[in-house]
């Protein structure tokens, strides 16, 4: 089995900062050790205009900002803002470029995002080209001076796993004036990657996957830096309003404090399941990170300090064996979404990316075949015969 070969070491003082920073018992009158769910929609101000840092829930929340102030330590950021949903977090994002710009995204994006950019962001003036940024060259060669005003990375990508460089696409996007770089962080988590420190101006992730960790909270999130990004962003969170509920930020700051506990299992458990997958002879192909027979584990190695529980495989045969193989699994629930602490299976062509034309999933990799599996934190062993069993019951479709 292929160990952790990262150069990245583990992130500093993660745990100390993610289980301390903006849960502060001094910030409340009862010392409470968790923080409250403020479900006030208004606050008291001593007089006009005059308040005590709050005064529409909306513009802000108590139960938000110890949620926001702990997110940024975990990405090493200064500054976090979170939303209702990471598609409102994108949205807010391409609120805050001007129309008749242009984006750089990569080619290989949740079908989500490709959904927002290319049917709904696209007739509200934007220009997207989709663009492979494995490849330098062909970044720059697609960058329009004066217009490209964002660069959208997902690394790895859903589903495919492709590793993007980040500082290399970075180190590009910087010798342009205006044009920043998003890094779409939620395969990795921040316990495993952490673009800011590799020269990305901002981080978004999904809440409801790694971090939320449970499967029980939809929400966003958006990091960086930059002062003035911040201010601007910001102000799109209240204007437009995409905001989370309390309820929802108490259960995502809540499902965050395991997250350093579960990515290391997710991990070993996902490294365990790959390798048998590798083996097996109704598997064509598996995809994960951790192993050394992926095309970037040495570009992962240097910008990552793990691999996360995301695996892709193809299966022999065709939708017919994929599908006999999805109904199958007893312990993997055939389900949407990922990074929770139960293993999911789905089927990107039919499910998460069924919203990509099919052209271009064929050219994507997407295929009949292709299937996705979320690692969760079950006993390896368990969900290893699972796995075969299924793959057993595949094998008789075959004939």
């Amino acid at each position: 089995m292929d160990g952790n070969n990262c150069q990245v070491p583990p992130f500093s003082h993660f745990a100390t900062k993610l289980l301390h920073e903006g849960q502060e018992p001094e910030q409340w009158e009862s010392r409470a050790i968790i923080p409250p769910i403020s479900l006030s929609t208004t606050f008291k101000q001593d007089s006009p205009g005059i308040h005590h840092g709050y005064e529409y829930s909306r513009s802000g929340n108590p139960t938000r900002s110890c949620f926001e102030k702990c997110v940024a330590a975990m990405e090493g950021g200064k500054y976090c803002l979170s939303f209702a949903s990471g598609l409102g977090a994108s949205s807010t994002i391409m609120l805050s470029i001007e129309s008749g710009s242009h984006v750089i995204c990569m080619d290989d994006v949740y079908g989500g995002t490709n959904r927002l950019f290319s049917k709904v962001w696209a007739k509200s003036g934007l220009e997207f080209d989709f663009v492979d940024c494995r490849d330098i060259d062909l970044v720059e060669k697609h960058i329009k001076p004066g217009k490209t005003k964002l660069i959208w990375i997902e690394t790895p990508t859903n589903p495919t796993m492709k590793i993007v460089d980040i500082q290399a696409v970075s180190n590009l996007a910087h010798k342009y004036e205006g044009i920043y770089v998003l890094v779409d962080n939620t395969f990795m988590s921040p316990y495993f990657q952490r673009p800011l420190m590799w020269g990305a101006d901002l981080v978004l992730h999904s809440v409801t996957k790694y971090i939320n960790g449970h499967s029980d909270c939809v929400m966003g999130v958006i990091i960086t830096s930059d002062e003035a990004l911040h201010a601007k962003l910001k102000y799109l969170q209240n204007a437009a309003g995409c905001v989370p509920s309390p309820f929802d930020c108490f259960l995502a700051n809540r499902g965050s404090k395991t997250l350093h506990v579960r990515m290391e299992k997710h991990m070993k458990n996902a490294m365990a399941v790959a390798t048998f997958l590798e083996s097996h002879p109704m598997v064509e192909k598996v995809i994960y990170p951790g192993l050394k027979s992926h095309p970037q584990h040495d570009l992962v190695n240097k910008q990552c300090s793990g691999y996360s529980g995301m695996i892709a495989f193809h299966i022999k045969g065709g939708l017919t064996q994929a599908n006999t193989f999805l109904k199958s699994v007893k312990i993997f629930c055939l389900a949407e979404s990922l990074g929770g602490f139960e293993s999911l299976v789905e089927h990107p062509g039919i499910m998460t990316h069924a919203s990509v034309e099919a052209e271009d999933r064929k050219k994507l990799g997407i295929s009949d075949t292709f299937i996705r599996l979320s690692i969760g934190l079950e006993d390896v062993e368990d969900l290893i015969e699972d796995l075969d069993l299924a793959l057993k019951e595949a094998e008789k479709s075959l004939y």
